[in-house]
């Protein structure tokens, strides 16, 4: 049985979830892209968005991305433009990347990464990848339907090998390395019932 199969929990819908602005995120960048995020992040809550992260690639040049949304976790094209036309003038003054390089300021998009508590709560029901700093049942990697968050713990539901069953396993969200939900057809769904209903 694969993932594809059958979901052993129905996806439930992004579930409305009380945030701010200023929730802490369990994921921070290191280095430049640190650098940039310290730049960006107090501007960003000025505005009435939020920092989700900040990559850098070296394709074609360098790439200077930053993924932002509002507090209910939705982020339009006039939002990005409003957001980096107030950034990129920043940067340009601090000059942390000290070369030339290219901005691009989105959303998270579908298969967004999670990044603060309340998105493990938000996208409960929903499947994801998972990648943890430190080892958690002789492995860091994990595959499988998020459960929600219990006091500082994260929950997923596990699809293993045919003979083993299923698995609940709890992981600490402190030590998460990354997080990122899969594009599925639940996830789809549920982003095309979201813009429905910004509609």
């Amino acid at each position: 049985m694969t993932s594809e199969d059958q979901p052993p929990l129905p996806p439930l819908g992004g579930q409305s979830v009380e945030t701010t602005l200023d929730e802490p995120r369990l994921v921070t960048e290191t280095g430049v892209e640190a650098r940039v995020a310290a730049i960006v992040e107090p501007a960003l809550i000025d505005l009435g968005y939020r920092l989700v992260r900040v990559r850098m690639s070296g394709m074609n040049g360098v790439t200077l991305q930053i993924f932002a949304e509002k507090a209910d976790g939705t982020m339009s094209v006039e939002d990005c433009e409003v957001a980096s036309n107030v950034i990129s003038p920043l940067l340009d003054v601090d000059d942390p990347i000290g070369k030339a390089y290219s901005l691009e300021l989105s959303s998270p998009g579908m298969d967004r990464i999670l990044v603060r508590r309340s998105d493990f709560v938000r996208w409960s029901g929903f499947e994801a990848k998972l990648e943890l700093a430190v080892p958690l049942l002789g492995r860091k990697r994990f595959r499988g339907w998020l459960t929600g968050v219990k006091d500082d713990k994260g929950g997923m539901h596990l699809l293993q090998a045919l003979e083993d069953g299923t698995k609940d396993i709890e992981f600490p969200l402190d030590t998460i390395s990354e997080a990122r939900l899969v594009l599925n057809e639940a996830l789809i769904r549920e982003a095309l019932k979201a813009g429905k209903s910004q509609e």
